[in-house]
């Protein structure tokens, strides 16, 4: 069966109106989730975003962990260049313990000049201080003391994981793919036709290489009429892969999301999706045991209930289905 994975990043625009109960209902997704069977819940990072995008990802993973028994918590990404890497160390440790070594972290280097800016950090240093935090988080995992700028540290407690959850590393470069493979435990690229340039290095390291990862839609939403139900959900993904592709500009990076002036250009990349039960199903088979179905419910604030019917849905109609061929 393909991987299901809940994106949760709890943007709120103005046009969507105020949803004081957003942070709750993002974990009573998760509570569904996990009892569904999902793979993982999906917690992103952003910083002094106006539609108030998730800035501390580790902080909400601890409310999902202790709501959730067996999915596991993918922090994707964490901007590592922009955190003391013995204070991530410590949250990190508590987090994986508080899930019982369900975490694992994407790190990447950052791209946003505004981010750098706010935290007062090299935006040219990101790489070098991506590397440099990787090695303190390996280092301070061990539990034991070691030398750091000069003076002896030690990161108490352990994580649950022995070593620490798994690093994997983002990116949308060849250099970040390169990157990945000598100091991750994985790769997430950014855009496609990267992985190749991943698995050729970790070979040249003779590092395992795990099967590339096969993407679906962006975002998917199971409903009874997607017709009606992608015009409640189109101003949501517009206002998303704008957003997004607004960033890349900025950040002089390549991304998967681009700029849109209309819905129904963006409904015809099929990058966001509503589907009925049964195309759900097919796309599903289609994208094989390595697929990323991503379930996107509360996308940029969007009704709760169009979400929850995509879950109730997924699982009255769809795993059943799955879980059966």
């Amino acid at each position: 069966m393909a991987q299901w994975i809940l994106r949760l990043d709890l943007r709120s625009p103005a046009f969507a109106g105020e949803n004081p109960a957003l942070y709750r209902t993002g974990l009573e997704m998760a509570a569904m989730a996990d009892a569904l069977g999902f793979d993982h819940c999906m917690l992103s990072e952003h910083h002094g975003a106006e539609d108030g995008y998730l800035p501390s990802p580790l902080v909400y993973g601890g409310a999902v962990a202790a709501r959730t028994e067996r999915l596991r918590l993918r922090i994707s990404a964490i901007i590592l260049p922009l955190h003391d890497p013995l204070r991530l160390a410590e949250d990190a440790a508590v987090l994986d313990r508080i899930a019982q070594g369900r975490l694992e972290l994407v790190l990447v280097a950052g791209f946003l000049p505004s981010e750098f800016s706010m935290f007062g950090r090299s935006h040219a240093a990101r790489g070098r201080l991506l590397e440099e935090g990787i090695a303190v988080l390996r280092q301070a995992w061990c539990g034991e003391p070691f030398a750091y700028q000069g003076r002896t540290v030690r990161v108490t407690p352990c994580p649950w994981q022995a070593g620490g959850p798994p690093l994997l590393l983002g990116g949308a470069t060849p250099l970040a793919a390169r990157r990945a493979a000598e100091w991750g435990d994985g790769f997430v690229p950014g855009i496609g036709g990267l992985y190749d340039i991943y698995a050729a290095t970790c070979r040249q390291l003779g590092k395992p290489v795990a099967p590339e990862p096969v993407f679906g839609p962006l975002a998917i939403f199971v409903s009874e009429d997607p017709e009606a139900d992608w015009q409640r959900i189109a101003p949501h993904a517009l206002h998303e892969t704008n957003c997004y592709a607004r960033w890349y500009r900025e950040g002089n990076i390549p991304g998967p999301y681009g700029h849109f002036d209309s819905t129904e250009d963006l409904r015809a990349t099929g990058l966001y999706q509503v589907l009925t039960p049964a195309q759900c199903i097919d796309l599903a088979r289609r994208l094989g045991p390595t697929g990323q179905m991503y379930i996107h419910p509360l996308l940029a604030g969007l009704d709760p209930e169009i979400g929850r019917e995509t879950l109730r849905l997924l699982q009255t109609q769809v795993l059943p289905v799955l879980s059966n061929s």
